[in-house]
């Protein structure tokens, strides 16, 4: 399966826009409308499936507010055909707990029109 330069273009903003801490900006300038997300389990408030821009802006948005970033590193895209993936690593304190975690996801991601219409997380718990 060849991946499209289509594809690895927007694999490419994406990592440079999240490597930047530019999340909503990549949801505003690279997702589809109908952009639909999954995440392995549901969180407080948080859905494992979401579908729509303003559901992931909200998602995005809760993350920024609750979370203090101490670092996040980003790699890739690792793309094939019209998917990419990329591995997140992070080290994170939850304001309202003071609980610190490391963890790892990795993001794949399905494009369409030179928009990104799937996100789907994999991560260590």
């Amino acid at each position: 399966m060849e991946t499209s330069k289509e594809t690895l273009e927007v694999g490419r903003k994406l990592v440079d826009l999240c490597k930047k801490g530019q999340n909503l900006k990549a949801v505003d300038t690279l997702y589809s409308s109908e952009i639909q997300s999954e995440e392995p389990m549901e969180m407080p408030g948080m859905p494992s499936h979401m579908k729509g821009l303003e559901a992931i802006r909200r998602k995005n948005t809760e993350w920024e507010q609750s979370m203090t970033v101490h670092s996040m590193d980003v790699a890739g895209p690792f793309p094939l055909g019209d998917r990419f993936a990329v591995h997140y690593k992070y080290d994170a304190t939850n304001k309202k707990t003071g609980e610190r975690m490391k963890g790892e996801e990795v993001g794949l991601y399905t494009v369409k029109n030179g928009k990104i219409v799937k996100e789907e997380f994999f991560y260590t718990m």
